[in-house]
């Protein structure tokens, strides 16, 4: 007999009007009827049906126990499923059908029981996690990292919109927090930017009047003048502050332009002048010659009389160029301060009363001072920026001397 005839004799049968019975337990429940075929034809159609029933548990089972189905859906399909077996219309082992659905209830009941678990641990998480979040808002809000912020509170948001929800009450008030924070946030950044634009624009003014005034000096031939004031231009445009960007290169390209000319300029005309200098201080460096020659003093009366020629010689040589100035003043100063050394000792070894004759020089060299300096003036009102420049370092050169008669007279009178 086969398998499918000993599942008939054992859980069914089939009467003589085509009717089919399946037996369940100490039950026999009709299944229906198949009265157009054999009794073999219809308990073979019932137990297709029964292998259908079977396969259907199975797979619910293999489905529960992998977890691939939610608790709830898990218990829907149970439901269905059982439902069919209670008024069964298959022929097979249907007590051992039931009995596989209810070996699944418990597996559900624990897979419900760490399912709660886990969204009670992913809430204490996302609550840990939406704490953080706020007090590093707050913190943010607190400062004024203007740059950062902004990016760093939009991928919190983006953050805590993947989080799970906490209960109403807590998660309304940490949302409240944070959301209090970020407006707080846009509010003084707002504010820091709308600040910053004003101070901006003010600079923007400040600079442009700076950028014209730069610009009307570029053409100045008053070198040392114009050179302090475009110091002072400087100063201004440093204190101003940036403009806003789209016009503060444009302004410091004009700034600087101007700049440019008129050092470029002054430049020009100052190495014109070296050059035209050069051939006087080919002149003082064979004064210089002479002059170092009168050392060491062994006539200090004919030291004095050769160092006046050359003094006298060296002043109408003129100018020198700028980079040889302190050289050759430094070595004429030499000469002149050992010859003043000397006749220091020589008056201090003299009458006292020959202090007189050292307050004359100093009476001379003032007057000579005060009338440099008004001759200077002059040339300055009158724009002669060479004569300027010769006068600005004869003053310089006699002032110096002026310094020492003083200290000289000073000895006396101590």
């Amino acid at each position: 007999m086969t398998a499918q005839g000993n599942q008939a004799d054992s859980f069914g049968r089939v009467d003589a009007d085509g009717t089919v019975y399946v037996r369940v337990g100490d039950q026999e429940l009709v299944v229906g009827q198949y009265p157009e075929g054999t009794a073999e034809e219809a308990m073979a159609f019932f137990t297709k049906r029964y292998d259908a029933l079977a396969f259907e548990v199975q797979l619910l089972e293999q489905r529960v126990r992998s977890g691939a189905m939610s608790p709830d859906d898990a218990s829907k399909s149970i439901a269905r499923v059982a439902e069919q077996l209670e008024e069964p219309h298959a022929v097979g082992d249907i007590t051992a059908l039931v009995s596989r659905l209810n070996a699944l209830k418990p597996v559900i009941g624990i897979q419900r029981e760490q399912r709660r678990e886990d969204r009670s641990r992913k809430v204490e998480e996302a609550r840990e996690r939406k704490t953080a979040i706020v007090t590093e808002a707050e913190t943010i809000a607190a400062g004024k990292d203007w740059r950062n912020g902004a990016n760093r509170l939009r991928d919190l948001l983006a953050e805590w919109k993947e989080l799970p929800r906490l209960e109403k009450t807590a998660d309304d008030e940490l949302w409240h927090r944070f959301s209090g924070a970020r407006t707080a946030y846009t509010r003084a950044r707002k504010s820091h930017f709308a600040e910053l634009s004003e101070k901006r624009e003010g600079a923007r003014v400040v600079k442009e009047r700076l950028a014209k005034e730069a610009e009307a000096l570029a053409g100045s031939t008053d070198w040392g003048g114009t050179a302090a004031a475009f110091r002072g231009l400087m100063q201004e445009w440093k204190a101003a502050g940036p403009a806003p960007k789209d016009v503060d290169d444009a302004l410091w390209k004009r700034f600087r332009g101007a700049q440019d000319v008129f050092f470029g300029a002054r430049d020009a005309a100052n190495a014109e002048l070296d050059q035209e200098f050069a051939a006087n201080a080919e002149v003082k460096q064979a004064l210089l010659v002479e002059a170092e020659a009168l050392l060491p003093v062994t006539d200090l009366a004919a030291a004095k009389r050769a160092f006046r020629d050359i003094a006298d010689r060296w002043d109408a040589a003129g100018k020198v160029p700028r980079d040889q100035i302190k050289t050759l003043e430094g070595r004429m100063r030499k000469v002149e301060q050992e010859i003043r050394g000397l006749e220091d000792a020589e008056w201090k070894k003299s009458d006292p009363e020959k202090s007189a004759r050292a307050d004359g020089m100093v009476g001379q060299l003032q007057e000579a001072i005060e009338k440099i300096e008004g001759d200077l003036e002059k040339a300055r009102a009158a724009g002669d920026a060479r004569k300027v420049k010769d006068l600005e370092e004869n003053l310089e050169s006699r002032r110096a001397f002026l310094e020492m008669a003083k200290k000289t007279a000073s000895e006396f009178g101590g």
